[in-house]
């Protein structure tokens, strides 16, 4: 989840990264402590840059460390694309924030702690059709300053509710199947409807968490999901999460 105002630009990120020291990427154990609002990583996996379907918002976010899961999450998400890409062939999706190799502090999201919590961008189609990547360059704060219309459509491109809906649904059975719960969703309520309305609605309605309240921020450009696992509790205090410099 973002906060626009005193958004941190990530070439800032990245330096920073550069200069601290994180997990190693491709941990074969990963351990979540507290929560995803107050929590932290041991053994933060990175997700992959790219796939046959899928890519991340962000190289220069994916180089500041700013796309590390807990190792469960990095399996899900790798098989529900993998499932996807039989299920919806032609369409491209992208994540977005996920969190530190250590978790901790993710400004500015509130939560993105304990490496539970993954943003995944909106899939869309353009004005004839084809699916693609949502533009998420620095112009638009890497896509989370993008808004979508009450038609759910920015520009010449539309949200593409079918293929969202297979993503959530892919992501549950995937979960399952590694012992991994979903714990909530977040995506704009005005938007749920024609979300709901697709082939996979009524099985998203039955199984999936959503989130009935109004969030702190629009989520209409990007859906929000956390994922849940036993985590430890976190006693390490404030001080818990990434290495600071200073």
């Amino acid at each position: 989840m973002f906060l626009s105002p005193g958004f941190f630009s990530l070439a800032a990120y990245a330096l920073i990264g550069a200069l601290i020291s994180i997990q190693p990427a491709h941990a074969d154990v990963s351990r979540c402590y507290g929560t995803v609002a107050k929590g932290r990583l041991e053994g933060g996996v990175k997700l992959p840059t790219d796939g046959a379907n899928f890519s991340a918002y962000s190289k220069l976010a994916v180089a500041a460390g700013r796309t590390y899961v807990h190792a469960k999450v990095a399996d899900v998400i790798v098989a529900s694309y993998a499932t996807l890409q039989a299920r919806t062939p032609g369409v491209h999706y992208v994540y977005g924030e996920t969190g530190w190799a250590a978790g901790g502090s993710f400004k500015p999201h509130r939560t993105h702690q304990n490496g539970l919590s993954v943003d995944f961008f909106v899939p869309v189609r353009d004005a004839q059709g084809r699916s693609g990547p949502l533009p998420t360059s620095p112009l638009t704060r890497f896509g989370y300053d993008l808004e979508f219309d009450a038609e759910a459509r920015h520009g010449e491109h539309r949200i593409d509710f079918p293929a969202l809906a297979e993503h959530l649904y892919a992501l549950h059975h995937a979960a399952r199947a590694q012992g991994v719960g979903i714990a909530r969703v977040i995506f704009d309520t005005a938007y749920l409807p024609a979300l709901f309305a697709t082939p996979r609605g009524p099985s998203l309605r039955q199984h999936l968490p959503f989130m009935k309240g109004k969030p702190w921020v629009r989520h209409d450009e990007h859906y929000h999901v956390d994922f849940a696992l036993a985590c430890r509790p976190d006693d390490r205090g404030p001080a818990s999460g990434r290495t600071r410099t200073g």
